[in-house]
């Protein structure tokens, strides 16, 4: 199985460039949208009546890449259901991942001229989704019951060590 790349080149919230051309032929992204891992964005009991809502906010501007989002879902979902049960709770990821990230692979060392093209046709491929978070923006939300406070503040808190940000664990009065 391929490595995942390192994110550090990712993570920041530049305009992504986007491929306009003369020929309409080459105004697309080769290789379509990539497949995206998170499995839900709504857990728990949907419909329930909750009088406490738990968010988690990031504290800048940056990309979040889909598989951080469904790991942080997994561990938070985990936690919230040992704790309180199936209908204990409510879970909501806010954001999607939208934004395609490419790579132009550049070998180096020996054999590199063989392999690559350079800048020439430098577009680069797909190699995974990522939503674009700006800042004090919500990326996860939990509502509980108010006896229950803890344990959603706990698994948020959880969440947040799978992001590249340190999030922000906080109440919201409904």
């Amino acid at each position: 199985m391929a490595k995942l790349r390192k994110f550090v080149g990712y993570r920041g919230l530049e305009r992504p460039y986007t491929r306009t051309s003369k020929f309409n032929k080459k105004n697309y992204i080769r290789g379509g949208f990539p497949n995206i891992k998170i499995v839900k964005y709504e857990m728990g009991d949907v419909h329930g009546d909750f009088d406490t809502t738990v968010v988690l906010r990031s504290d800048r501007d940056l990309n979040i890449r889909h598989n951080a989002l469904e790991a942080a879902r997994m561990t938070t979902n985990k936690h919230l259901e040992k704790a309180l049960g199936r209908k204990g709770y409510f879970l909501k990821i806010r954001p999607y991942p939208f934004h395609v990230m490419r790579e132009n692979p550049l070998a180096s060392g020996a054999g590199a001229d063989r392999m690559s093209t350079g800048m020439k046709k430098s577009f680069g491929k797909i190699i995974g989704a990522a939503a674009r978070i700006k800042n004090k923006q919500i990326i996860m939300e939990v509502r509980i019951p108010k006896k229950d406070m803890k344990v959603a503040k706990a698994a948020l808190k959880r969440a947040s060590a799978k992001f590249p940000c340190s999030g922000n664990v906080k109440e919201l009065g409904l």
